[in-house]
């Protein structure tokens, strides 16, 4: 803010001047009092008869006796509170005087009314800027103080105590009060007061401290500067207040964890009449600076007490493990890893074997939670199994996956017993099963491919033990015999019963002998297979043992079905007779009509040469009887020949016995 000038007629009284006291006039029978006054009042400062009441101070060295109560004035005890300006004459002798009080200001006697206002108020702004940097570095020291103490101190009802105690003496107010907010909206618990180290715990009704409910609402200070008459309170609160003699109050938030815990609540009365913007901003660096300090003592009484709880519960384990050397020395040699357990199912006990299988030390172990040393993939099975146990129910064989400290995944078959010892819960066993649950899964892998390969073949697959029990029936084989594959596996069915009587046994003889494949091997032969509506299917076969260590173990045999090909074979049979019938007749008439062509000339020329004998000759002629007989029997013969000319057809006939001759009538009868 710039000065004003000298000249001006009237000055601007700064709002913090308010904060001044007075002015008093050294020494007080200064023939300067009038001009004081009139200067005073125009600065808006007031004149005081005592120091007590001052916070500057007029020294005249021009009066007499002035520089002796100059002097007199810095060895007061109120010296260190006051602000000084001189006046002095003109010389420079004066001004060294002057310099000897450490003034804030020197005026030249005589000096202008006017001038000296200007003067004046300057230095009372100086001095309430010395006064709030000086009342700024207490807040600052307190702050550090309580901060030290913060960090050093572990009774924390001391603490409390020691911080509202200190506030209430730096602020020359009635009380200040830590309230912590109960389990409802509508409880307090005062857990440290300033004018009681004995209070705590006390249990307030909220409602009645609207300040701390709003406070709460809003997460904010609240301050009420004229209480009694503050529109927060209602009338009854209000008239309390003035019973009391409180001018103010103001309500800090404590915030811990984003949200308000306590609040600190401060009241002033007496001579103290209200809060001024800096003391509410350093009363909010200490509710800010509790809080944390709060939060602190919290989890640090949390961290000892669990370790205090830790510590505590590693030594009984210590304690148990010793009393179970008897079970470790027993346990040391065994090849499966074995845990004693307690009660929380924390490690008493961990022989070496299950150490080194589960990648730990066993003193490490000891005390540790089961879960801890395991790191089991699902907790519900390994808790359930010591749970179980625990109960005196004894378990065994339950599968458990769990990761080592070294990143391995292990696969334990843990198994589970009650100890009858009042110190020990459960004893646990386990083995490393990892490679044998990745081979069984492997064998169950290909056992589902297999028999998903056996069911969509579309022959008949079936296996049967030395007792002719089936113990593999496929698709194909339901298709073949009728029946379902439960029927078969259930135990009803014999593989007796699929074959006409004693074929199994003699299909059975076959592939035990070498001369049908080799032994155990039966090469493919045709058979029949009896359907469950009694129906015989013919079948190709193929068949072997399957054997053990040289021993016969059971029989398997691929079965397929005939029926379809049989009908095709036959039909193709047919068809080739008919063929060869064909083929003969056509051979038949082709040669018959060549043997036709052939004989019918010489049976011409035999037949004309006759028909002239019989011309020439007389039939009383002894010649002509035989010429006639060679002419009729040649037309017999020509008949015959036509007849072959005209076979169409292989018709035959009996002839002498069982001998077959052509019948020429039937095979050139459909030409008639």
């Amino acid at each position: 803010m710039g000065a004003p000038s000298a000249l001006d007629p009237t000055l601007h009284v700064p709002s913090s001047l308010e904060f001044v006291s007075g002015i008093s006039l050294v020494p007080s029978d200064s023939p300067a009092r009038e001009l004081l006054a009139a200067a005073a009042a125009r600065a808006g400062l007031r004149v005081v008869g005592g120091l007590e009441e001052a916070s500057l101070a007029l020294v005249d060295l021009t009066a007499p006796g002035g520089l002796a109560a100059g002097q007199a004035l810095l060895d007061a005890a109120l010296a260190a509170h006051l602000t000084l300006v001189v006046l002095v004459a003109p010389g420079e002798s004066h001004f060294a005087a002057a310099q000897s009080l450490k003034p804030a200001d020197v005026l030249t006697a005589p000096v202008a009314m006017h001038e000296l206002a200007w003067r004046l108020q300057c230095a009372a702004e100086r001095h309430v800027e010395r006064e709030e940097q000086a009342r700024s570095q207490e807040d600052l020291a307190l702050l550090l103080e309580l901060t030290a103490d913060y960090a050093e101190t572990s009774d924390v009802e001391a603490l409390l105590h020691g911080v509202t105690r200190r506030l209430a003496e730096k602020l020359d107010i009635a009380r200040a009060t830590l309230v912590m907010l109960g389990r409802s909206a509508d409880e307090g618990i005062i857990v440290a007061a300033s004018d009681d180290p004995t209070l705590k715990d006390l249990r307030i009704d909220l409602s009645r401290y609207p300040e701390i409910r709003e406070v709460m609402r809003t997460g904010k200070p609240v301050v009420m500067q004229e209480a009694s008459t503050h529109p927060l309170l209602g009338d009854v609160e209000r008239r309390a207040v003035a019973a009391r003699g409180i001018h103010a109050i103001a309500a800090l938030p404590l915030p811990i964890r984003g949200q308000v815990r306590g609040v600190l609540l401060l009241r002033a009365a007496g001579r103290r009449r209200t809060f001024t913007p800096r003391e509410i901003d350093f009363l909010t660096t200490v509710a800010h600076a509790t809080a944390v300090a709060l939060r602190n003592a919290s989890v640090l009484q949390s961290v000892r007490g669990q370790t205090e709880a830790e510590k505590t519960a590693r030594l009984a384990a210590e304690e148990q493990a010793a009393s179970f050397k008897p079970y470790q020395l027993f346990f040391a040699h065994v090849s499966e890893g074995v845990a004693i357990l307690d009660d929380k199912a924390c490690v008493l006990s961990l022989n070496p074997s299950g150490a080194a299988m589960l990648d730990v030390d066993a003193p490490d172990a000891r005390g540790r939670h089961l879960h801890q040393v395991t790191q089991p993939v699902d907790e519900n099975v390994l808790m359930e199994l010591v749970t179980t146990a625990a109960r005196g129910e004894a378990r065994s064989g339950a599968d458990v996956q769990v990761c080592t400290r070294t990143g391995r995944r292990l696969t334990l078959s843990m198994s589970a017993a009650p100890l009858r010892d009042e110190e020990a819960a459960t004893i646990l066993s386990f083995r490393d099963v990892t490679d044998a649950r990745r081979l069984e899964d492997e064998l169950l892998q290909t056992k589902d491919f297999l028999e998903r390969l056996i069911d969509s073949s579309v022959d008949a697959i079936i296996a049967a033990d030395l007792k002719g029990r089936i113990i593999l029936f496929n698709k194909g084989a339901e298709a073949l015999c009728g029946y379902t594959a439960q029927e078969a596996l259930g135990g009803g069915l014999s593989v007796h019963q699929l074959y006409p009587p004693g074929v199994a046994k003699r299909v059975m003889a076959m592939i035990r002998a070498p001369e049908h494949g080799g032994k155990g091997r039966l090469s493919l032969i045709r058979e029949e297979l009896v359907h469950r509506s009694g129906e015989r299917v013919p079948v190709n076969l193929t068949a072997s043992i399957v054997y053990e260590g040289g021993r016969e173990v059971f029989s398997v045999g691929i079965f397929t079905d005939m029926r379809a090909r049989m009908q095709l074979e036959r039909k193709l049979s047919d068809v080739e007779t008919r063929l060869e019938e064909s083929e003969k007749s056509a051979v038949i008439v082709a040669l018959a009509g060549t043997a036709a062509h052939e004989l019918n000339q010489p049976l011409t020329s035999v037949m004309g040469y006759a028909e002239l004998l019989k011309r020439k000759l007389k039939e009383d002629d002894f010649a002509w009887k035989p010429v006639d007989i060679i002419y009729r029997e040649a037309e017999r013969m020509a008949e015959i020949v036509r007849k072959i000319g005209k076979i169409t057809r292989y018709e035959t006939k009996s002839y002498m016995g069982a001998q077959q001759i052509l019948d020429l009538d039937k095979a050139t009868s459909h030409e008639d």
